[in-house]
């Protein structure tokens, strides 16, 4: 005998259709915002190469990864296209989410975790992997190659580098990170700017510092025990 699925009623494929409809009203685009760490990429990008800064764009945030000296979070948001210190080359749609507002700053919260300040390395950790592991996880695609040429490389990077971007830590954050108490209900941190000296490191640890300006750091949600 065989049998056959039940026909959906009236009602519920009307509330199936709203409910795909409303779906895709809220469907937020993201776009990979690339810019220029120094002027020799007016050369370098017309052969698909280059030393670049991405951020991701949803919600009307930029979202980024930075260095610092402390084991905590080391990604930021800032306002879309105008990371301070950089230059703006070009925005790259990469796709979309059907994730809100406060959902995606959850994914960001969680995916900070893994992305800590003092953990940021200019070949093997750096803003591009940030952006690209984003990409990933909510389009399935990468972000376009020659965005993170350079770094796949691998140790050969370090000898075309300008000698300002070869640098050991970052040097704007202060000795003890102060947080906002108007920031508190939007679950990011502000860090204000220093000057402190930054620590040694070894010759193959060249960190790229945030540039200062108005960045907010995103609090990673501490590990479920």
């Amino acid at each position: 005998m065989r049998l056959f699925p039940l026909s959906l009623s009236p009602s519920s494929t009307a509330r199936a259709d709203k409910e795909l409809t409303d779906r895709k009203k809220n469907r937020a685009l993201l776009y990979l915002n690339v810019y220029d760490l120094t002027p020799v990429n007016n050369y370098l990008y017309w052969v698909g190469f280059g030393i670049f800064h991405s951020g991701i764009e949803v919600h009307g945030l930029e979202y980024g990864f930075g260095a610092h000296e402390y084991p905590s979070s080391g990604v930021f948001e800032v306002e879309p296209r105008s990371c301070p210190g950089f230059i703006f080359r070009k925005s790259v749609l990469v796709g979309s989410t059907d994730m809100s507002r406060s959902e995606f700053r959850s994914f960001m919260e969680n995916l900070s975790g893994k992305y800590h300040g003092d953990t940021y390395h200019l070949i093997a950790k750096n803003c591009n992997h940030f952006t690209d592991e984003v990409c990933m996880r909510l389009t399935g695609k990468t972000i376009p190659g020659w965005v993170n040429r350079l770094a796949r490389v691998g140790s050969f990077c370090n000898c075309l580098l300008p000698v300002n971007i070869q640098i050991s830590a970052v040097r704007h954050l202060p000795d003890h990170p102060t947080y906002s108490d108007e920031d508190g209900d939007d679950g990011s941190e502000s860090i204000v700017s220093s000057g402190t000296a930054a620590s040694e490191e070894g010759p193959n640890h060249h960190l790229l510092n945030v540039p200062s300006g108005d960045v907010a750091f995103v609090k990673e949600k501490p590990p479920r025990l």
